[in-house]
């Protein structure tokens, strides 16, 4: 089961608690610093940015899960700064807020996993963060209240906390998966093994480390690495796991509920970031299919998911399907423009590579006044096929972004 409200008591991973404060890095004054605690070392597994320019907290943290064999017990995730291109002063800062963390909840140093969000390129200011950590230690609770401030203070430009959650059961024993995520803009995640997307999930579930990885690897593929805001990949995307094992109920790689569940659960935030975009009207799910193949199929709804001329005419409700033409074909995909189909949802507005002679422009318009619709598009080329959500491109976006450091 699945459901993107608040979270309800039963369905909170047990092993885990949550708290979060306001630590003085927001300007707004809102929560700002936000950190769960595992009873024990919980299993981790986690996934980065394909940026090559890399926050200082993604060193680290990638540093300690190999020197932890992928255990962490601490997560320490700070909003209002991003902690980039600090250069060995955020490095410095980074470990500081790791090691004070360490001490405060009886971890070893390699046991904290850190996160940071906000404006690149300012030194972090560490003690505000470590001056916070007793009295995170005095909040930190089981409950789903806590875990909601959690999710509320990693929040940059977004309008809303983004939770997700499912039950599985696994030999008559009930898992429970539960994630949070952020994310508004900067949002195009390319994310790797090894305004940003902030993604933690958390289970009871008790799953080895190496199980936790491939599972992770199978749930962010058709998930978060299909969906993109404005195109640009972030310095700091992170997708972390954990599985306290406290419900006592083993799982591993192949089990297929709870692959099932996993993915449910990273799908329901990623659209969940696509509807909080920032200054979105229009929510679109591009559906692909006759390419070459699947990574055809992908570079065609990545094309067209960052064409600002596309995106414009979203917003507009502008049923303008030559932009689409046109971005197919300069996608590098492999295509036939005379094999060429577009849908939007059952109205057909383009065949064989030109305008459908019945084409009804108002119906066309009026469909896209929808804040969520559907464009299907066959490229009569094979079996390749993909779905991909984005967003449209409207004047308040670029209001946010010409404004988000002054």
């Amino acid at each position: 089961m699945i459901q993107t409200s608040l979270l309800p008591e039963d369905a909170l991973p047990r092993g885990f608690r949550f708290a979060a404060v306001k630590a003085g890095l927001k300007r707004s004054g809102n929560l700002d610093f936000a950190v769960a605690v595992a009873d024990e070392p919980a299993s981790a597994a986690a996934m980065f940015t394909g940026n090559r320019v890399k926050a200082a907290p993604l060193t680290i943290g990638s540093r300690h899960l190999e020197r932890s064999g992928g255990r962490v017990r601490v997560v320490a995730v700070n909003a209002g700064n991003a902690n980039c291109a600090t250069g060995e002063i955020g490095i410095a800062a980074c470990e500081r807020v790791c090691a004070a963390a360490a001490k405060t909840f009886g971890a070893e140093g390699h046991e904290v996993f850190p996160s940071s969000t906000g404006i690149i390129g300012v030194p972090l200011p560490a003690e505000k963060l470590v001056e916070a950590l007793p009295k995170i230690r005095r909040l930190l609770t089981a409950d789903t209240e806590h875990f909601s401030d959690f999710a509320r203070a990693i929040m940059t430009t977004d309008t809303r906390p983004k939770i997700a959650h499912a039950w599985v059961d696994v030999s008559g024993k009930q898992v429970r998966i539960a994630g949070v995520c952020k994310g508004a803009g900067m949002i195009h995640p390319q994310l790797v093994p090894h305004a940003t997307m902030l993604v933690y999930i958390f289970t009871d579930a008790e799953i080895a480390p190496a199980d936790l990885h491939t599972l992770l690897l199978g749930a962010v593929e058709p998930s978060f690495n299909r969906i993109s805001i404005d195109g640009d990949t972030s310095t700091n995307d992170t997708v972390l796991l954990l599985a306290s094992g406290a419900s006592g109920a083993s799982v591993d790689a192949s089990h297929p509920a709870f692959k099932m569940a996993l993915e449910d659960v990273c799908l329901s935030l990623a659209k969940q970031i696509v509807q909080d975009a920032e200054g979105v009207t229009h929510v679109v799910e591009l559906q692909i299919e006759g390419a070459a193949s699947d990574a055809e199929a992908l570079r065609v709804a990545k094309t067209i998911a960052h064409s600002p001329l596309v995106k414009t005419a979203w917003a507009g409700s502008d049923p303008n399907w030559g932009r689409l033409v046109a971005a197919i074909g300069y996608s590098g995909a492999e295509i036939d423009p005379n094999r060429i189909a577009i849908w939007l949802e059952d109205q057909q507005i383009c065949e064989n590579g030109g305008r459908v002679a019945d084409f009804d422009e108002k119906r066309a318009h009026a469909y896209l006044k929808n804040p969520e619709f559907t464009v299907r598009i066959a490229l009569g080329g094979g079996d390749g096929k993909c779905r991909f959500w984005t967003s449209d491109l409207t004047a308040e976006y670029v209001r946010i972004n010409a404004d988000y450091s002054t």
